[in-house]
């Protein structure tokens, strides 16, 4: 009688144990999913970061070797696309599209087109070999993409049914890692990958920003993007500032946006009777634009151009025509189709803008740099609660938040009046249907194969 008592207690602790291990397990590999994109992205960070220092020694080596782009840059370009086409299909552009679209999709064979650790390494080693050759990209918004490819796999092995909440936790995780600004990856994740609030979603977001954070934290220490600056307008004429950065801004940024949506239709129907051969040419021929710029402007417009944006932050003037430069090269760098996102080239061209605006106009350079950055980034993404709360974290600046929510809305709208169409929501459209006609095309190839 005892024995059997003891049995059946034991049974009865098993099944309570299996069922608390089916509880925890989703949670473990969540988090550990979590932490695994902090890791990554500190990772990829210093990947990019070497990257981009060996391409400019080797440009500045000798008399000479600033020309070497003239040949290293289109090839690096003819490689990457290559290789994006043949081997990681979906890991071209930016890669917020990408999960943008994977939201939208209802099917789980479509996501993880678009979404997958294949997917995720190609995006990592692709955008390092672009930032290796010189392109004009950064990580930020790769790093969104290996994020969310990350969550969804998690999802997965995890057994969770939250797809749509894991890819926005997996996202804002990515660019709060990439950036240092936790804030900005949750805004990040309401405004522009969501669209809404959206209140079922928001602890995931929330856990697995704080976990990827504390990961970077652990690995790169705390500190600003940008560095710190405390400009802020003390004149009439500082104030100035706030409405010509904004539309100033606002219409650059809805001229790359709008010129990225109209030309990306035209050129995948240029390239449609032989996508591969043309768009690896096409890549090349950008390539070579690129170089090209790049050497005319003494190799500033090369990878992000951290280093001039972080000297406009500090009051060093840029060329007057830097943001010219750095625009022309960053949207021949986008268009070629190469893996590379806009976020940091975006922000180097806004603070170049407000440098030449500050010196036109006789005023702050470092507060015309961080009112450019505001305008220029909300007119290309159309997100100004995005772009405010980013380039607040970034450069420390808390003194100037309403100058740089002014700014940010001011862009905003001017964007919104010239280009409708937000850029990331464009571009995910051409995923979204992409996948769908995959998912097609495989399955009358399935039929195909079946015995009649």
């Amino acid at each position: 009688m005892q024995k059997s008592y003891s049995k059946s207690k034991l049974v009865r602790r098993s099944r309570v144990f299996r069922g608390s291990l089916g509880l925890w397990r989703p949670r473990l590999v969540f988090w550990t999913g979590a932490l695994a994109i902090g890791v990554t992205s500190v990772g990829f960070a210093w990947m990019a970061d070497f990257a981009q220092e060996t391409f400019h020694h080797a440009t500045m080596a000798g008399e000479w070797t600033f020309l070497l782009p003239l040949l290293v840059t289109p090839l690096g370009f003819i490689a990457c696309a290559w290789l994006a086409i043949t081997y990681f299909p979906n890991s071209q552009g930016s890669g917020i599209p990408q999960a943008i679209a994977a939201r939208h999709l209802n099917d789980n064979e479509d996501r993880s087109r678009l979404l997958s650790l294949k997917v995720a390494f190609g995006k990592i080693a692709l955008t390092t070999l672009g930032l290796f050759t010189g392109a004009s990209i950064g990580r930020e918004g790769p790093t969104v993409q290996v994020g969310a490819s990350f969550m969804l796999a998690a999802a997965r092995f995890g057994g969770m049914a939250q797809a749509r909440g894991l890819i926005l936790a997996g996202s804002a995780a990515g660019i709060a890692a990439a950036f240092n600004t936790p804030l900005a990856g949750i805004v990040f994740a309401i405004e522009e990958m969501s669209r809404a609030y959206e209140s079922r979603a928001n602890g995931i977001v929330l856990t697995a920003v704080i976990l990827s954070g504390l990961a970077a934290l652990g690995l790169a220490g705390s500190y600003h993007y940008f560095g710190s600056t405390s400009a802020i307008p003390v004149s009439v004429r500082d104030w100035a500032l706030v409405p010509v950065c904004g539309i100033g801004g606002g219409a650059l940024g809805a001229v790359f946006s709008g010129l990225a949506l109209h030309l990306g239709i035209r050129i995948r129907r240029w390239a449609q009777p032989a996508p591969v051969k043309r768009m690896v040419l096409f890549a090349g021929a950008c390539g070579l634009g690129v170089a090209f710029i790049g050497v005319i402007s003494g190799g500033t417009t090369f990878g992000t151009s951290y280093e001039q944006a972080r000297g406009a932050l500090a009051g060093e003037p840029t060329s007057m025509i830097f943001f010219i430069e750095k625009f022309l090269a960053s949207f021949l760098s986008m268009i070629s189709g190469i893996p590379g996102g806009i976020f940091a080239p975006s922000l180097s061209i806004g603070a170049g803008f407000g440098s030449t605006i500050g010196q036109v106009m006789g005023t702050s350079v470092a507060l015309g740099a961080v009112l450019g950055m505001a305008g220029y980034f909300a007119g290309v993404v159309q997100a100004p609660m995005t772009a405010f709360v980013i380039i607040i974290e970034m450069t420390g600046n808390d003194h100037a938040i309403l100058p740089i929510m002014a700014v940010s809305m001011i862009g905003y709208v001017t964007s919104r009046l010239l280009s409708p169409e937000p850029l990331y929501h464009g571009l995910s459209r051409n995923f979204i249907a992409a996948a769908i006609r995959a998912r097609r095309a495989d399955h009358r190839h399935g039929e195909e194969r079946e015995p009649r």
